[in-house]
């Protein structure tokens, strides 16, 4: 049944695209028995199900755009329907034609297959870029290494695609396609005409082949150096994969895509880049500035400092990893000895106070607020350039060994070019000073006992009553599990339950980590798990490398 919350608001926990369903939630504002005034859909559902493009402005708001047609939603204009960020989506369903229809706790939406009328291609700096030239719009879903197009090609564009360097395959009623090689580099939209363009890796990259199938090499590890469990316990659905990494021939390692902390993947992707022959999602993210929101440590590097003293795992070389809160003690100190603290480093979690930024970060720092100012410090701490909120806003590069501190809600940098200054660092426990960390939170499970506790982690009452699709790391203090739980029949268990079941399963800690329609694990190079049944988008990962 369709939750009916009054005022003509109605919500459900399903959504049908062109006949194909998966679990999310929708909000109806509008008559029952006609049109919406309102369609509020996650972010997550138009981009990688529908094919809206999104980008982000400093200031929060999201440019969306399908075929053309453009959408502004600033932030005032986005809520959170359970785990995910949602907008009003009408603007841009009725634009391209989309029909919509609410039945019980499912929403339908359809439209049209449509026409190629042409396929062209051209070559970009190592890529290809294919073109489709469309009759009508069309939908455009991600699912892991394919994408999935409700169009009508005949059989010579068929082939035709094919020569360019796709697998295409038939699928209902459009086709399925991937690059021979390597993932899909980018998918957009453009309108006047309707056009698809994809860029795929050229020819002659290397990459994997996306796979179905677990590989060979996984399969041949499981039931000796790996396991993989499957069962059901009290309605959720529990895939657990296991080792000791002091002993097996694969490594624990958080995952990060290469180049940048902005942007998002998919995990099956993830796993490729970061070749980890098993793998899920990681720490949470900024799904509209796609920005890392907590711990993430490779090799003694913070890519991603913690926030907000929510949980970690955190270890060395082949141990297993170590669990608890985590916080990162910081200042900048001045030649007169004026000192700030430094509220968070290389993060996308936006607050009042200085934030530090390292070439980690990526090559460039693009301003997260309004009025920002800056200080770039060069490795020898001396300050080389101020920076006024105009610079930051249009991006200034970021190269290794340069510091920048950023100032933002008012809070001044009382130096100038020429100023030598001095960083303090100091992380809370000896968590932080270990090589790899990987945040998410809460902290479900320490020394055998529950240990949930929201608001030492700032998570709000309602995110720890919500039911969904959970991804935790643990441990039993011999094996370290990667583990993923979903609902069977209905969203999935709350973080007290997951706390409950996995200590009954014999964990001693466990970490809670994103969740939701990120919630995956891929299993050598095939995609096990996926949260609410389609691959959502993830930053970043754990996983097990060889």
């Amino acid at each position: 049944m369709a939750e009916q919350l009054g005022g003509g608001e109605r919500q459900g926990t399903g959504i049908s695209i062109n006949g194909q369903s998966q679990q999310a939630r929708w909000l109806w504002i509008g008559p029952a028995d006609g049109p919406p005034r309102q369609l509020w859909l996650p972010l997550e559902v138009l981009e990688n199900q529908l094919g809206v493009s999104s980008r982000s402005r400093p200031d929060g708001s999201l440019d969306l755009e399908w075929f053309g047609r453009p959408l502004l939603v600033p932030p005032a204009r986005q809520r959170s329907l359970d785990d995910e960020v949602a907008v009003d989506a009408l603007p841009l369903l009725s634009a391209v034609g989309v029909q919509t229809e609410a039945r019980g706790a499912q929403l339908s939406l359809n439209l049209a297959a449509a026409p190629v009328l042409q396929v062209r291609s051209g070559n970009q700096p190592g890529a290809r870029r294919l073109v489709l030239d469309l009759g009508r719009p069309a939908l455009v879903r991600s699912a892991g290494a394919q994408l999935l197009l409700d169009v009508q090609a005949s059989p010579a564009q068929v082939q035709e695609l094919r020569n360019l360097g796709l697998v295409v395959q038939g699928s209902g009623r459009g086709l399925a396609v991937r690059p021979r090689r390597g993932p899909v580099s980018k998918v957009f939209t453009l309108g006047d005409p309707n056009r698809l363009v994809i860029d795929i890796p050229a020819e002659g990259d290397s990459g994997p082949i996306a796979p179905a199938p677990i590989s060979p090499e996984v399969q041949a590890m499981i039931g000796r150096t790996l396991r993989w469990d499957r069962l059901v316990r009290d309605g959720v659905r529990i895939n657990a994969v296991r080792i000791d990494p002091r002993t097996a021939p694969l490594q624990l390692r958080p995952l990060v895509r290469p180049g940048s902390m902005e942007g998002l993947t998919s995990l099956v992707q993830l796993a490729g880049q970061t070749r980890a022959l098993v793998a899920i999602n990681g720490g949470y993210f900024n799904r509209v500035r796609r920005l890392p929101l907590g711990a993430l440590k490779v090799d003694g590097r913070w890519m991603s400092g913690p926030i907000l003293n929510r949980g970690v795992a955190a270890w060395n070389g082949r141990e297993v990893p170590s669990f608890g809160r985590l916080l990162l003690e910081e200042w900048v100190i001045g030649p007169d000895r004026a000192r700030l603290p430094i509220v968070v480093v290389n993060s996308g979690y936006v607050q009042r106070g200085v934030s530090r930024y390292t070439a980690d970060w990526g090559p460039f720092y693009r301003a997260l607020s309004g009025s920002e100012t800056g200080l770039l410090l060069g490795s020898d701490g001396v300050v080389s350039r101020s920076l006024a909120s105009a610079e930051l806003a249009q991006g200034i590069p970021l190269r290794p060994g340069e510091t920048l501190l950023v100032g933002r809600g008012g809070v001044g940098l009382p130096w100038g070019p020429g100023s030598r200054l001095q960083l303090s660092s100091r992380p809370s426990n000896a968590l932080g000073s270990m090589n790899q960390v990987i945040g998410g939170g809460p902290l479900l499970l320490q020394g055998g006992r529950i240990t949930l506790n929201g608001a030492a982690e700032n998570f709000s009452a309602s995110f720890l009553r919500q039911g969904a699709p959970r991804t935790v790391l643990g441990s039993d203090g011999r094996e370290v599990w990667l583990i993923t739980l979903e609902g069977v029949n209905g969203s999935g268990p709350t973080l007290g339950q997951a706390a409950q079941l996995l200590r009954a399963l014999g964990l001693r800690d466990a970490l809670n980590l994103d969740g939701g329609s990120s919630t995956g694990l891929v299993l050598g190079g095939s995609h096990q798990v996926k949260g609410r049944g389609v691959a959502g988008s993830v930053h970043n990962g754990v996983g097990l490398v060889p």
